[in-house]
């Protein structure tokens, strides 16, 4: 009998990551996500950031009505929830909006305000990483937008590894895309996009720790500008 990734031990499914890495390397990133909806079935979902629905929009062709989940930090740029709202109107998705257990209210209460500029790291643990922990609990396997060319902490970016952190089967496939292939893709599909993809921001976070990129900078210089901090926390 085929053993199915409900029964699958937590070793099975890192062995079946760590294979498929290798299998799939070469293989398109709609090949990759097929093979993920085909392995995983409802506990397969797809994150979003909202930048852009490339990922969503491949995973929809793979999967019709697949799970694209977003995390809403209470920070975010009104373009943002725009296209989250959108992509949930247009597309064969099923957009599932996480949230902080505290609002930023509550957090500013407790905390003091700004803390995002005091600690990052902790605004970002509690108001993206504890969140999407407990809203992927039900998933064997997630997909996500990294892409290897974005940065050098997302170099060596698997198209399908094995995420210690959360114990779950984690699939990035456009890790081989440059930002050229994005943008064919997206004219190609006419892809909805993030506005502020067009107004300097090459890679959309929370407003408070986002600012236009400066000609000749690093697409995600952006980020947390003038900091030693590079990454949310959701993929390291």
């Amino acid at each position: 009998m085929t053993t199915t990734q409900e029964e699958r031990s937590t070793e099975e499914l890192k062995a079946l990551a760590e294979q498929a890495g290798r299998d799939l390397e070469d293989a398109s990133a709609l090949e990759i996500l097929t093979w993920a909806a085909e392995t995983f079935g409802k506990r397969f979902c797809v994150t979003s950031s909202m930048e852009d629905a490339v990922v969503a929009h491949l995973a929809s062709r793979a999967m019709p009505g697949v799970d694209v989940v977003f995390l809403d930090t209470g920070y975010h740029f009104e373009e943002t929830i725009g296209t989250r709202d959108a992509v949930d109107a247009v597309m064969d998705v099923n957009v599932i909006t996480l949230t902080p257990r505290l609002t930023v209210a509550e957090q500013d209460a407790e905390y003091g305000p700004k803390l995002h500029d005091r600690d990052p790291d902790l605004c970002c643990a509690m108001r993206k990483v504890q969140p999407l922990q407990e809203g992927l609990k039900d998933y064997r396997a997630w997909a996500t937008g990294l892409r290897r060319d974005e940065s050098p902490t997302r170099a060596n970016t698997p198209v399908v590894g094995w995420d210690e952190k959360r114990q779950k089967v984690k699939i990035s496939p456009i890790a081989r895309w440059t930002q050229d292939d994005v943008d064919a893709y997206v004219t190609e599909h006419g892809v909805l996009t993030n506005p502020l993809l067009m107004d300097g921001y090459p890679s959309v976070g929370c407003a408070p720790c986002t600012r236009r990129v400066l000609e000749g900078e690093d697409a995600r210089a952006g980020r947390w500008a003038g900091s030693n901090k590079t990454e949310c926390g959701l993929h390291g």
